[in-house]
This record gives C-alpha cells, sequence and structure tokens, in this order.
C-alpha cells in the first residue's frame, strides 16, 4: 500500500503525463482553440484539489509552460490576440489553482490539530476515567499503561521508585525502580518492554534516570539511546537489543512535590514521532496518574499498618484450657473498605472457668484498630476483677463514655462506637452466662446436632450510655460448640442478618466436625467472595469437669473450721494423689484462708477443691469486703495470711458472689 507521499508524487506524473500529451497533440492535430486550453486547467483544478501546494506548483509551472511554447510558437495560423487570451487564461487558472490549495491545506491543517485535539482530550478524559478505579498501586499502574499503549504510544512502562514516600527532585545519585506495569501494543510485535520484576537502576546517562533526577521529562528522536529505556537493566545499548523505537519520551511521576517514578512511552516508525504536544500530554496524564498512584501507596501503607496494629492486638495463640477448647478465624475486610476493628478474646477466669469476648468497632483504619486495642485491654482488666458479664458491659460502656467525653475537639474519636459480647462458662456447672451490647447472639451447636441461638437480652451498643444491661444463663452441655462472631459474617448486600442468621445454623447443622473443618464450612457458607467488613470468627468446643475432679465441704463459722478444712483438703489431695509438695502448699493456703473467713467474715463458710490442669483451691464467705494483701512489719502478730498465699501459690485472686465473695489460689501440679 503506498503512503500518502508517494501517492501524491505518482499523481503529480500522470498530470504531467497529461499535460505532455495535450502538447503533442495541439502540435500534431488542428484542434481549434478552447477545447486544449481547457484540458490544461483541468488539469491544474485537479492539482489544487488533490495534491499538496509545492506539486501544485510544479504542475502549474508546468502546464503554463506547455500552454505558452504550444501557443506562443508551435500552433501556426492562431491570432496574437487569441494565443494571449489563451495563454492569460492557464495563468489565471495556474493562479487560482495555488490560491485553491493554499486554503484546503489550511482546511486540512485546522482539521487535522481539531481532530488531534478531539483525540487527546478523548485520551485525557479516558486517563481520568480508567486510571485509579482501585487502590492498588500494581494495578493502577497496569491502568496507566492499558490507557496509552494503542492510542498513544506502542510501548508504555512503569517504573515506580523502591522507597515508600517520594523523594524531592532534583536529586544525585542513581534511584532504584521496580517494574510496575509495562504494555505493547500490536505493531510491536511479540517482543516488547519486559514485564514486572525485581528492582533495578537505570543507566545513568538514559533518559528515565535524567527525568528521575530533574523531575521532568526526555523525548530523544535517537533509536541508538532509546533501546535501554525500555530495559532498564541493561549496561549498555547493545543489552538491549538492536534498536530502541524511533521516538521515545520519559515523563516523571509526580506527587506531594515528590517523585514515584517515571513513565516511558515509545512509538515505532510506522507512526509519526512524538513532538511537544504530545509531550505536554503525556505530562497531564502522568500527573493525573501519579495522584492515584500516591493515593494507592498511602492507603497501601496505612493498610499494612492497620493490619500490623490489629494483628499485634489480637491473640498471637489460643491460651490451653481445660475448660473449653478454642479456634479462631480472622479475615480482614477488602482493600475498598479498609481494615476494621473487629476483634476478639479468650481470657481465663478463676474457677477453671473462662471469658470468651467478641467486639465490633466502628469505623475503619488506624483509629478503629486502635480504639478496639483500647477496648481490649480494658475487657482484660475488667474481667481480672471478675466482674458479671452484665457489669462489666456497663463499666465499659461507661470507658467508651469517658473516652468519648473527653476527646470532643479530635473529631476522629466523636462518633465512637462499638458492640460486644461477652460471655462465661463454668466448665464445673457447664453453664454459659451471656451479656450483648449491641452485638449479635452467639450460635451454639448441641452434641445432639441441633443448633439454636444462646440469647440474652440485647443491650445497647457501647458508647450510648443510660441504659441497663442484663445477662442470661444457660446450659451448655459438654463438647457442644459456641460460635462467636462479628457482623461482617452474617451481614452482606444481599440478605440481612436474619437470612445470616440462618445461614449459619444451617452451616452448623449435621455431623459434629472439627473446629477447624467447622470453621472453614462456615467461611465458605456465609463468605463466597471476599468480605467487605472485617470478620472475626471464635469457636469454642466446650468441655466439663466430673464429679471426681470437684469436692466442696460446708463449714461452721468457728474456729474449729480451720483443723476440719485442712483435714478435708488432705484427704482430698491423697486421693486424688498429689505430691507431698503440692499438699503441703494447699493445706497451708486452705489453712489460711479458712482463718481469715472465720475471723473476718460473717455467713457460711464453703471450701471447695478443682482438680485440672492446676489444682484450684477456693473459700467463700458472706462478706462483700475484699482481702487486701499488705507487708507486716517485723513486730506484727499477724498480716502474714496473704503474703503466704502470694508466695506458694502462682496466683491468687477475689471474685464477687450473690452470697458474698470468693477467694481462690491456683497451684501448679508439677
Amino acid at each position: 500500500m503506498l503512503h500518502a507521499w508517494d501517492r501524491d508524487h505518482v499523481l503529480a506524473a500522470l498530470l504531467l503525463a497529461f499535460i505532455a500529451l495535450i502538447a503533442f497533440l495541439q502540435l500534431a492535430v488542428d484542434p481549434g482553440l478552447f477545447p486544449w486550453a481547457g484540458y490544461s486547467v483541468l488539469a491544474e483544478l485537479i492539482a489544487s484539489a488533490l495534491l499538496p501546494l509545492r506539486l501544485t506548483f510544479v504542475v502549474g509551472v508546468a502546464d503554463l509552460g506547455a500552454v505558452a511554447g504550444v501557443y506562443g510558437a508551435g500552433v501556426q495560423g492562431v491570432a496574437t490576440r487569441d494565443r494571449f487570451i489563451t495563454v492569460l487564461a492557464v495563468f489565471l487558472a495556474f493562479v487560482v489553482s495555488l490560491f485553491v490549495c493554499r486554503l484546503r491545506e489550511k482546511r486540512d491543517r485546522r482539521l487535522r490539530n481539531l481532530t488531534i485535539s478531539r483525540a487527546r482530550l478523548r485520551l485525557l478524559s479516558e486517563a481520568g476515567r480508567r486510571v485509579g478505579s482501585t487502590l492498588d498501586v500494581s494495578r493502577t499502574a497496569a491502568e496507566l499503561a492499558d490507557v496509552a499503549v494503542v492510542d498513544f504510544a506502542d510501548l508504555v512502562r512503569v517504573d515506580l521508585v523502591a522507597t515508600r514516600e517520594p523523594f524531592a527532585a532534583p536529586t544525585t545519585g542513581a534511584q532504584r525502580v521496580f517494574p510496575a506495569a509495562s504494555r505493547a501494543g500490536p505493531s510491536a510485535g511479540p517482543g516488547g518492554p519486559p514485564g514486572p520484576g525485581d528492582p533495578m537502576t537505570y543507566r545513568e546517562s538514559s533518559g528515565p534516570a535524567t527525568c528521575l533526577a530533574t523531575g521532568g521529562s526526555v523525548l530523544s528522536q535517537d533509536p541508538a539511546t532509546t533501546a535501554t529505556w525500555f530495559t532498564p537493566g541493561a549496561a549498555e545499548p547493545a543489552e538491549a537489543g538492536e534498536a530502541g523505537p524511533a521516538s521515545a519520551m520519559a515523563v516523571a511521576l509526580r506527587a506531594r512535590r515528590g517523585t514515584l517514578g517515571v513513565v516511558v512511552f515509545g512509538r515505532l516508525g510506522t507512526r509519526p514521532p512524538f513532538d511537544e504536544d504530545d509531550v505536554l500530554l503525556a505530562k497531564e496524564i502522568a500527573s493525573r496518574a501519579a495522584v492515584c498512584i500516591d493515593n494507592a501507596r498511602r492507603y497501601t501503607r496505612e493498610r499494612e499498618t492497620a493490619l500490623a496494629l490489629q494483628r499485634s492486638l489480637l491473640p498471637q495463640e489460643m491460651p490451653s484450657l481445660m475448660a473449653v477448647e478454642t479456634h479462631s478465624r480472622y479475615l480482614p475486610a477488602d482493600s475498598a473498605a479498609g481494615v476494621g476493628g473487629d476483634w476478639f478474646d479468650v481470657i481465663p477466669l478463676s474457677g477453671a472457668r473462662v471469658a470468651l469476648i467478641v467486639g465490633d468497632v466502628a469505623g475503619h483504619g488506624i483509629q478503629a484498630s486502635a480504639t478496639m486495642g483500647r477496648l481490649r485491654t480494658a475487657v482484660r482488666t475488667l474481667a481480672d476483677i471478675e466482674l458479671t458479664p452484665d457489669e462489666l458491659l456497663t463499666r465499659l460502656d461507661g470507658i467508651v463514655l469517658h473516652r468519648t467525653a473527653g476527646v470532643r475537639n479530635e473529631i476522629a474519636d466523636t462518633d465512637l462506637s462499638a458492640t460486644c459480647l461477652y460471655a462465661v462458662y463454668d466448665p464445673v456447672t457447664c453453664e454459659c452466662t451471656v451479656a450483648r451490647a449491641g452485638h449479635a447472639p452467639p450460635v451454639v451447636r448441641y452434641p445432639d446436632g441441633t443448633v439454636d441461638l444462646l440469647d440474652a437480652p440485647a443491650g445497647p451498643p457501647l458508647g450510648v450510655g443510660g441504659l441497663p444491661f442484663e445477662s442470661a444463663t444457660a446450659h451448655v452441655p459438654e463438647g457442644s460448640l459456641v460460635v462467636l462472631y462479628t457482623d461482617g459474617l452474617i451481614e452482606s448486600y444481599d440478605h440481612d442478618i436474619d437470612e445470616g442468621l440462618d445461614l449459619l445454623r444451617a452451616a452448623l447443622r449435621g455431623t459434629n466436625p472439627s473446629m477447624s473443618d467447622a470453621a472453614d464450612h462456615i467461611l465458605r457458607s456465609l463468605l463466597p467472595n471476599p468480605p467487605r467488613d472485617d470478620v472475626a470468627l471464635l469457636i469454642a468446643r466446650t468441655g466439663a469437669l466430673g464429679a471426681d475432679q470437684v469436692a466442696g465441704w460446708q463449714l461452721p463459722s468457728a474456729p474449729a473450721a480451720v483443723a476440719q478444712a485442712r483435714k478435708y483438703a488432705t484427704d482430698q489431695l491423697t486421693a486424688w494423689d498429689m505430691s507431698e509438695d503440692v499438699e503441703f502448699a494447699a493445706e497451708l493456703i486452705v489453712s489460711e484462708l479458712v482463718t481469715n473467713a472465720v475471723r473476718y467474715a460473717t455467713g457460711p463458710i464453703s471450701l471447695r477443691l478443682i482438680n485440672g490442669d492446676s489444682l484450684i483451691c477456693e473459700v467463700s464467705d458472706g462478706s462483700n469486703t475484699s482481702p487486701h494483701l499488705r507487708l507486716a512489719s517485723a513486730l506484727d502478730e499477724g498480716g502474714r495470711g496473704l503474703f503466704l498465699i502470694a508466695r506458694t501459690s502462682e496466683r491468687w485472686g477475689t471474685r464477687r458472689t450473690s452470697a458474698g465473695k470468693t477467694i481462690w489460689a491456683e497451684l501448679s501440679l508439677s
């Protein structure tokens, strides 16, 4: 196929041959005057309509010379007046053809510029629509390359600096970059720029290196120098290939007064080379893309920070407990939603009991993760003082209200809100006490395969204030699965919470799988796609302590109860085949606890021993006064009982009961 330049020359040659034929016919035949002059004028009009100005001038001069030669001297028998009129007519046609050709070229140039401008505006609009559709750095770079590869360039390469923050330009020294995206158009063939890979450095004298150092743009029309622009790892041009694109330019990606990277465009010899207008267009596209890439990088960094913070605040490994076996899953939301404030925890309590907690802080990002960490710490502190579930949520609600009231000037915390579920399971009685603060109820799968909600009155979310919390107690037999979760598991755009609860119950029915298999089945059933909100899932399989592991006695509130308690404890420990060291320590602890109950408390006294992973000694009385550890002086006759208990036991503490209080101490069996 002929190019436009070749077609113009072929047409000009045909017109010159036509003019030569007219001149020959005028000399060989006696045609008369005007018919042949009309053909000459026609040739010039054709040239003015189809040929560029230079070739139109050549055809016109040849035509005018041919007419002047033929009618001036060649043709005989023509009057001088007629010769003059003929030459004048052809001359006027020559002038008119030049004028018409000039107007046509100006019109074509305007139309061509208008077409180019529209194409550039369309490319800018397409870049604004397609680039930055996500907050993923690699995908944003790929979108930039996809937009430019066909309509603007044959080769596109996007390289980003291997630093966490943009660097200020101008700068000195080579900058390491990593290939983020590369594309090659159909005309580039099977080759093209290499794809994403390891970080590398551009040659110091190459255009992209200069572009990175200055933060500007570089345009080159030399294929010998553009060869390494698309292969940063090549040390010499020969290593990049025989020749690069016929025209190439490198434009810096700049945002926040820093350089994020460089985008390199290349055109092969089949397309017009880049000009200064193309450089301006490339700068505008790169500027818009740089903002999107910078937003994606900042979001990715914040998301990674929030994820690291959140995972550091969540339990790193589940504790080994005799009351329950636990298994947890945490799924962060997709990149569009950001990291939320979902959390869970498992806290060992006194008396072999265990607390299961799941919560959800409103919002996403680092602020939500930090708030989650504060609430988790507060729950652990409140759980350590052995509060009942409803009282714990009341105290936690007060903490949230105090935090909100204390930071009214901090915009991020003015709308602090959270939900929480706090459950306490007792393996001695196989009872589970639950209190909810705006949270979905736990689901229990019983050993016989039936599934039901462990419902409790739904209190208000944390941070509302002024409303009470209530707890409910239910019998949960040994071997049951208790499932705690956040709303991201059961709530979705295609179904509401009630439908999600039905799906969760259906997923738990059937055989009795392992907790890991149950978690996998639940997530597959309820979350076929990546979650739009964080999901925290905590599964606990309940255990139970047999009658042979628990022993209890009622004691009189009299001094004789101390010796009686020691005898009960010694006989029971001997029956449990405890070591002498454990027996001695347990006898000392029981003696001191019962002595304090007789001397300082009122009401009935009870003693309970629990043989599990450790030995737990509990003494209950009717007083609400909690004992305090103090350091007795050398001359004091008393005050050393709790000190001896603290030194002998692994840990000890006090919890309130409906009838008074219970003082407990835990001994390691080793």
